[in-house]
């Protein structure tokens, strides 16, 4: 019988060993604080990334990787020079938010390359992240981004695609105004003509979802996603850089692209890139009351307790369509002093001057038309206690952006609306982050509209007070029954609402069944009842909040209007208490000792429970706005009562066709 030579045994038991070892050094996990969501992590030629939850696969290996132009890469034929691990548990103070304490617990990994980058990745309970950054001190230009997101089989998506023509090419869609419903699809399904906008939500093993978004974006493209060459994937697709463009589109209000670079990016040095966020939720509920983007967000510097969230008189949904008055309504002095005391009498913070006060197709905000006297108006506003906003077309805004703020401010205007963005390459994602610059500098809140998704700038910049993205009440001054808004109030929480606040602008007093809506421009209606309406104030995530509807139609009702004007725009806490994507949702917040619960059905009647023991021990009462016993025939039917919620917090509630539900507990 041979026997083992003891000497090539040890030798050949250290090579095993070692070979493992760099095996190890190369795969990596990373849990949750909890343990239930894990990122497998795999370091070689490629760089990739698998989340599972409890078990189950969310997310199949996916790669990542960013090509420069010189032709170097990051996370491709790697050179791993070390590793790095942490733990992060603190409270986040918020206070322009939906909470105003935030739990930040996750386990993060750091991963450093030869080649002047890393790669993090972060692991909450919630949700899994990655970033690169680049320590390269010398300017660089990217060329593309690989953004992976693999799925084990063909599971179906929630996405809303680009508002352009299916005709235009993909590269033409880059520029949309990013407001569209959604479809509810499988992967394989997509309609290959279209880019998805981001977030978007994938449904995954036994009902959990998935949500693919990004935060943190301060100089950089936007991320669309399209399908991936593989089965079951979605691939980041991001805007390249402006080349040619020109002045034009909206009242000559916008800069327009006509023709693009064969990179995406340039980067001057040390570079963040943005996070890209895998939110994971085990319950629907869970996704509408998601803190992650503003978690993954840059902290904000400075004292922004200057910054004053409320409410808005708004004057163009309702066109200025003033009835009861001795004056021609419109925009003039006499109509915004109507609005300025409208607001005055209930308590309402602010008066928006939409579009219409500066010179027409000048996109010169010094211009100011004959009919306003903005001095006067604002002095008017002062000893009223309301303070004045002003609409700005994007690029009128931009080409004098420190000259307008500087203005204006002094003047005593307190904010800007700013309109008509309409894209996300780097060029205009840099300019979200100047004027939000600009305006903390003097002083003044930013409101974006036509503009994409929130990223966390709301963090960074706290004047940053609210952003569009999101095909809102204005809708109905033009769309007809084709467009199902009901069904999309009850689906963009989940959705586009995980990305942050949303610009929706509703309270309309003009409410109508499925069967009796039509869109009608200058008297607009909603779809769905009253008390839905009321609904979206409380599970609307919005710090600066529009009541769209006219003043003449509010003051003749004051019941619901002194709902709309004193409930809250930002919260103490926040609670979802359950919903299904796209078919009805209830969300629980709090000010101070008051709770409010807000519920929305889709165009199915509804009765349902709600679990009110998170007011804990003692005795409630509850001010309740509920769909009327006649709602599902004419929609502005409600009910206003005082009820004593039940002593186990057990409350039914009932909801017509397009429903809502509203209650105010306070203790007794």
């Amino acid at each position: 019988m041979r026997k083992n030579n003891p000497v090539i045994l040890s030798l050949f038991c250290l090579l095993f060993c070692y070979t493992m070892t760099v095996t190890a050094q190369k795969q990596f996990a990373l849990k949750s604080p909890d343990g239930k969501l894990e990122a497998s992590i795999s370091v070689g030629k490629t760089v990739g990334y698998s989340v599972s939850h409890d078990g189950d696969i969310m997310l199949a290996k996916s790669p990542v990787s960013m090509t420069l132009t010189d032709g170097s890469t990051f996370g491709i034929n790697t050179k791993l020079s070390g590793s790095s691990v942490k733990t992060v548990n603190q409270i986040i103070d918020a206070s322009i938010y939906k909470r105003n304490k935030i739990e930040d617990n996750y386990n993060e990994l750091t991963l450093k390359f030869k080649g002047d980058y890393n790669i993090i990745f972060r692991a909450y309970n919630d949700g899994i992240a990655y970033r690169f950054v680049s320590t390269s001190k010398k300017p660089f230009v990217i060329e593309n981004e690989q953004a992976e997101f693999n799925f084990p089989a063909d599971q179906k998506v929630f996405v809303a695609y680009a508002n352009k023509p299916e005709t235009t090419p993909l590269e033409g869609q880059f520029s949309n105004s990013f407001e569209q419903p959604y479809h509810n699809i499988a992967l394989s399904v997509w309609n290959k003509k279209r880019l998805g906008i981001s977030p978007l939500v994938v449904e995954g093993a036994k009902g959990k979802k998935v949500c693919i978004t990004e935060a943190d974006l301060m100089n950089y493209p936007g991320m669309f996603l399209y399908p991936a060459e593989t089965a079951n994937g979605l691939k980041g697709v991001f805007a390249p850089y402006p080349k040619d463009t020109r002045q034009g589109g909206h009242n000559e209000l916008q800069i327009l692209v006509d023709s693009r670079e064969s990179f995406i990016a340039k980067s001057d040095g040390p570079t963040n890139f943005p996070w890209r966020a895998v939110i994971v939720a085990e319950k629907d509920s869970e996704l509408a009351d998601s803190d992650m983007v503003y978690k993954l967000a840059t902290p904000s510097q400075g004292d922004y307790s200057w910054v004053k969230p409320g409410k808005v008189a708004w004057d163009w949904w309702n066109d200025w369509n003033l009835y009861g008055v001795d004056f021609r309504a419109g925009i003039n002095n006499e109509t915004y002093k109507y609005y300025i005391d409208f607001a005055s009498e209930y308590g309402i913070e602010y008066v928006i001057l939409d579009e219409g006060w500066a010179v027409n197709k000048k996109a010169d905000l010094f211009q100011v038309i004959p009919e306003i006297n903005l001095p006067e108006l604002v002095s008017y506003a002062k000893a009223k206690n309301v303070d004045l906003i002003l609409w700005a077309g994007y690029h009128a805004f931009d080409r004098d952006l420190e000259k307008v703020c500087k203005h204006y401010s002094e003047m005593g205007i307190k904010g800007f609306k700013v309109d008509f963005m309409d894209r996300d390459d780097q060029i205009m994602v840099d300019f979200h982050r100047r004027a939000a610059e600009m305006g903390a500098k003097y002083k003044v809140l930013i409101d974006f509209h036509g503009t994409y998704k929130p990223t966390g700038l709301q963090r960074t910049y706290p004047n940053v007070i609210n952003f569009e993205g999101v095909n809102g009440l204005e809708q109905l001054k033009w769309s007809g029954p084709e467009l199902d808004q009901v069904t999309y109030d009850v689906t963009i929480p989940f959705i586009r609402q995980v990305a942050g606040p949303m610009d929706y602008t509703q309270g309309a007093m003009r409410n109508a069944t499925k069967g009796n809506y039509k869109n009608v421009y200058n008297e607009a209606m909603s779809q769905g009842t009253r008390c839905r309406q009321l609904a979206e104030y409380i599970i609307f995530e919005s710090p600066l909040n529009m009541l769209c509807d006219s003043p003449s139609n509010y003051m003749s009702e004051p019941e619901c209007t002194e709902f709309i004007a004193t409930v809250p725009t930002v919260w103490d806490n926040t609670i979802s208490l359950n919903g299904e994507i796209g078919k009805y949702l209830s969300i629980a917040r709090q000010k101070g000792d008051t709770w409010y619960v807000g519920v929305m059905t889709n165009w199915d009647a509804r009765n349902m429970e709600l679990d009110l023991s998170f007011l804990g021990e003692g005795s409630f009462k509850g001010e309740v706005f509920k769909d009327g016993i006649n709602a599902d025939r004419a929609a502005r039917d409600y009910k206003k009562e005082t009820i004593d919620i039940p002593s186990n917090k057990k409350l039914p509630v009932s909801m017509a066709p397009g429903g809502g539900y509203v209650i105010k507990i306070t203790r007794k």
